[in-house]
């Protein structure tokens, strides 16, 4: 009986045992699952930390290498502006080049022009006749008058005497003859100033200088005693240039010429 209450006592333990065994191990099973979850929990978070810390390291390579390429951008931006401004400092300095070639050329073709016009014969008028010319012989005419009008009757005689031979066809020919004969009476070559004035009449009558030629004539034969001669020759202006300045100055020099 007592055996039979010792076993009964000892399964009754037993199962009591049982009983609480089963509360334990179902804790304990808790226990390692949670950690398990926590673990893989923190397993994701590290692969998720990670992962994001690759895409942020990747996201700041790509902005370095947006930073890079900017910058690279902006270089090349600021060399194709110095590039611009060179060509366009090249293009001004190319306008001009050309503006001063443009007016280089134009000076050179002006002067040209002017250099020909010089060689070639001008229109030349004098004592109411208009005739060509050229330019060293305008130039000349023009020298020895200087000298005239200067009073040196000598030095403008060898120079109009010098025009003469050298252009004895000139347009100024009559009219140097005038003044040939005047700076050889204002010289006193009477007899010179009287063949000059006559070869001025001869070759040119109708020259408007002619009829004073005429009158400058007498004059010398005059200063020359010949009294006969200048009042010949008054009369022949009278009469060959009846309606000049000159026939009136003859009339009344002749009234008085004795």
């Amino acid at each position: 009986m007592s055996s039979l209450i010792q076993r009964g006592a000892v399964a009754a333990a037993l199962s009591f045992g049982v009983l609480l065994a089963g509360p334990a191990r179902a804790a304990l099973f808790d226990d390692t699952e949670a950690r398990k979850a926590i673990i893989d929990l923190r397993t994701q978070v590290t692969q998720l930390k990670d992962q994001l810390q690759g895409e942020i390291k990747a996201s700041n390579e790509r902005i370095e290498q947006l930073q890079r390429s900017l910058l690279d951008l902006n270089r090349q931006l600021d060399e194709a502006r110095a590039e611009t401004a060179r060509l366009r400092g090249q293009e001004e300095q190319l306008a001009r080049d050309v503006a001063d070639l443009q007016r280089a050329q134009k000076d050179i073709r002006q002067g040209v022009d002017e250099r020909i016009r010089k060689l070639e014969p001008q229109t030349v008028s004098l004592d109411g006749r208009e005739f060509k010319a050229d330019p060293d012989e305008t130039r000349l005419f023009e020298d020895a008058m200087g000298v005239l009008r200067k009073g040196d009757f000598a030095e403008a005689a060898n120079q109009l005497s010098a025009f003469q031979r050298r252009y004895p066809a000139s347009g100024y020919a009559p009219s140097a003859l005038f003044w040939l004969g005047n700076a050889q009476y204002g010289k006193r070559d009477y007899k010179e100033a009287i063949a000059s004035f006559r070869s001025l009449v001869s070759k040119a009558p109708d020259h408007p200088r002619a009829p004073e030629a005429l009158l400058s004539v007498a004059s010398s034969q005059a200063d020359l005693k010949d009294v006969k001669g200048a009042r010949a020759t008054l009369n022949e202006l009278m009469k060959t240039y009846p309606k000049s300045e000159a026939a009136v100055a003859a009339k009344e020099r002749l009234a008085t010429l004795r």
